[in-house]
């Protein structure tokens, strides 16, 4: 048994901190070929993750947020807002699962956040995502100022 604890998930937490994409993740799956990819995500508040989908195949996709505070964006083909949800366990809004097709992400909102991920497999890391050309790429210098216009736009 695999026991998701603060024991377990303290090291990831230190990795997090010290990852220069201010995240880590932990693989329950054994394999990448595995048709059920299960994951730890530790987030912190200065990291990017840029929108995209999953459609070679179309793939399932849910998150469960186990700790902290996250925004979890769908968008349009042009990068319009098309559907959000705020994940805090403080106002009862635990996770969600993405729309197949669906140009998505996440804007951390708390550090050390941790989020339970489940996706169809397998991973390929050449067709699992395709990203959308309308927002930074992960490195770009505007990536954080592009999370905290999406901010804006949720919260005004």
């Amino acid at each position: 048994m695999i026991k998701i604890d603060r024991e377990f998930t303290n090291s990831l937490i230190e990795k997090a901190a010290h990852s220069e994409r201010r995240r880590s993740n932990y693989n329950f799956h054994k394999d990448l070929s595995d048709t059920l990819q299960r994951m730890l995500n530790i987030m912190n508040t200065d990291t990017y993750v840029c929108p995209h989908k999953h459609i070679n195949p179309d793939k399932r996709e849910a998150f469960i947020l186990l700790t902290g505070k996250v925004l979890v964006l769908e968008f349009d083909d042009s990068g319009k807002i098309t559907d959000y949800i705020i994940l805090d366990n403080k106002n009862g809004s635990y996770g969600c699962e993405i729309e197949l097709k669906s140009w998505h992400t996440i804007i951390c909102m708390e550090d050390t956040t941790i989020l339970y991920e489940v996706k169809d497999g397998p991973y390929d890391a050449v067709t699992d995502k395709v990203f959308a050309s309308w927002a930074p790429k992960e490195g770009d210098t505007d990536c954080l100022e592009y999370n905290k216009k999406l901010l804006k736009e949720v919260f005004k």
